[in-house]
């Protein structure tokens, strides 16, 4: 019998025996960590077939995970890890937890990352760049450059390497093996998205320990929701950066202006303006870019 333990932004995330829980995937979006008003058809059993394609793709490169099996369209059977929000509590003996971090890996230079350069808070050095380079939107990193944000925290916030480490309860050690194992990933995800036509910019990872402590991928990775796809020959034709992921409905709120005002508030501390619902014709546009992106990723057919 399956009990509901959580319903996240995108996610409901149910028990269904020892040790194990069930992800169905939903139809809702959100963006800048705020919870769209509106529906995107076919979107949870796009991002859920996708997940089970790079899952298995993981377990064929010797990577742990805590994929059990997919349960419908729209739903897979997963390892349940626990959520432990007291940092306190974490520590290097510490097993079977969500690791609270969350771990952003580039290759282009694109949304957040670009708008820090341009306000002088990373620099082009930092980014692998020589000093006095001016980066263009869309440019190349010299080389892949990963950061990490909090998890837990009802708004992400990026970590220091120490500060990451403090409160998370990693070794040195498995922080660094993490960081091969998402190049590792992205490198295969990279050669796979090519054969489809696509460029994957950028993109977040999940992971945890088991209950040996042993390091496993969970939750989501290499969709259109957590990574940032562009279309692979209008970007070396024209250098153009084709948005074909949720990066679609994130740049509808930044041309409408939400995305400023929200950060603004935020900044200042006052209360955040609601976000509002989505056109019908944004809603039509990303429900095809879901499908879409779904198959020139995993190559089958929705």
């Amino acid at each position: 019998m399956r009990k509901l333990i959580h319903q996240g932004s995108v996610k409901d995330i149910y028990e269904v025996g020892e040790g194990e829980i069930e992800f169905s995937f939903s139809n809702r979006i959100s963006v800048f960590d705020k919870l769209i008003p509106s529906l995107i058809p076919h979107k949870g059993e796009t991002l859920c077939r996708t997940t089970v394609h790079w899952f298995k793709a993981a377990e064929e490169a010797g990577i742990a995970t805590h994929f059990i099996d997919q349960t419908s369209p729209a739903s897979i059977r997963v390892k349940q890890v626990d959520i432990i929000p007291d940092y306190d509590k974490l520590n290097f003996e510490t097993t079977n937890y969500l690791i609270p971090l969350e771990f952003i890996s580039r290759v282009y230079i694109a949304g957040s990352l670009f708008d820090r350069f341009e306000k002088g808070t990373i620099t082009e050095a930092v980014l692998g760049f020589q000093e006095g380079h001016v980066p263009r939107y869309g440019e190349k990193l010299p080389q892949p450059y990963i950061e990490m944000s909090t998890k837990l925290e009802r708004v992400d916030t990026l970590l220091s390497e120490e500060k990451a480490l403090e409160i998370s309860g990693l070794t040195l050690s498995e922080l660094k093996r993490i960081k091969e194992i998402i190049l590792i990933l992205d490198e295969k995800i990279n050669r796979g998205v090519e054969k489809g036509g696509l460029i994957r910019a950028d993109g977040k990872k999940e992971f945890g320990f088991d209950r040996q402590r042993g390091i496993m991928l969970v939750d989501v990775f290499g969709t259109a929701d957590e990574d940032r796809f562009w279309d692979l020959e209008t970007y070396k034709k024209e250098g153009e950066c084709v948005e074909l992921s949720k990066e679609f409905v994130r740049q509808y709120y930044r041309k409408i202006g939400y995305k400023d005002a929200l950060y603004d508030a935020r900044a200042q501390g006052k209360p955040e303006p609601d976000i509002p619902p989505l056109p019908e014709d944004v809603i039509k546009e990303a429900g095809k870019l879901y499908i879409e992106l779904f198959e020139r990723i995993t190559g089958q057919t929705f």
